[in-house]
């Protein structure tokens, strides 16, 4: 009898949800009249080679403006509402610090993922934030859940000194090199717009994929070997 294939651990179960991701929760702690009340709003997410979010968030939005008071917040990805019942489906949430990031490496990986945020990004109230990872949750279904460090959530930053040196380059000779292959495997048009060692972001006018690698990668070789 064929043995059964051995699942991931559960941090890269959890970090293939979360990047697969380009919405979340975000929860914040109020201010003014009604402090320390929690209010959940929608967001805009990517991130960063490690496993990061990145958002761009207005000062305007009450969101932000909790934030200015209390960096703490937590994210909730979900790949659940959809099922017959949402309580069997996979989650995480993500607890840490959300702080303005000048970073345009970050702001570039953003805007690959959601180019019409291009249209507004230079706006005046606008900035980007990025998220200092505290602690995941993450919950598969009744009975499963998980709590995991920040440092086993995140990626290594060894595993991703390479890519986060040559990504423009990486992008360039992997859509030329692997056009035809990238073709047959998503259809015309789809292009790479960013990557990370355990796979990559394809948009196509207004919509989004992402490809995930079996296992990370941490060289170029293992990278061009996973688009055949």
């Amino acid at each position: 009898m064929a043995k059964q294939a051995k699942e991931p651990p559960v941090e890269i179960i959890a970090r293939a949800l979360v990047r697969r991701s380009r919405s979340a929760t975000l929860a914040t702690a109020l201010t003014g009249k009604r402090e320390g009340w929690p209010y959940a709003s929608l967001v805009t997410v990517a991130f960063t080679m490690d496993g990061a979010p990145i958002l761009l968030m207005s000062k305007l939005a009450d969101h932000t403006r909790n934030l200015m008071e209390d960096a703490r917040a937590s994210l909730l990805f979900e790949e659940a509402s959809h099922l017959p019942n949402p309580q069997t489906g996979p989650r995480v949430t993500l607890t840490g610090r959300l702080k303005t990031t000048r970073d345009k490496n970050l702001a570039a990986r953003f805007l690959a993922r959601h180019p019409g945020a291009a249209l507004y990004a230079d706006f005046a109230d606008f900035d980007f934030y990025k998220m200092t990872v505290e602690r995941a949750h993450f919950v598969g279904g009744f009975g499963r859940a998980n709590w995991i460090a920040a440092k086993k959530f995140l990626l290594d930053k060894e595993m991703i000194r390479v890519f986060e040196s040559s990504e423009p380059h990486m992008i360039e000779r992997l859509t030329g090199e692997k056009a035809e292959i990238l073709a047959q495997n998503f259809g015309k048009g789809w292009k790479i717009v960013a990557l990370d060692p355990e796979g990559f972001d394809l948009v196509r006018g207004k919509s989004f994929k992402r490809f995930e690698f079996d296992k990370p990668v941490n060289s170029w070789r293992g990278l061009l070997g996973k688009v055949n």
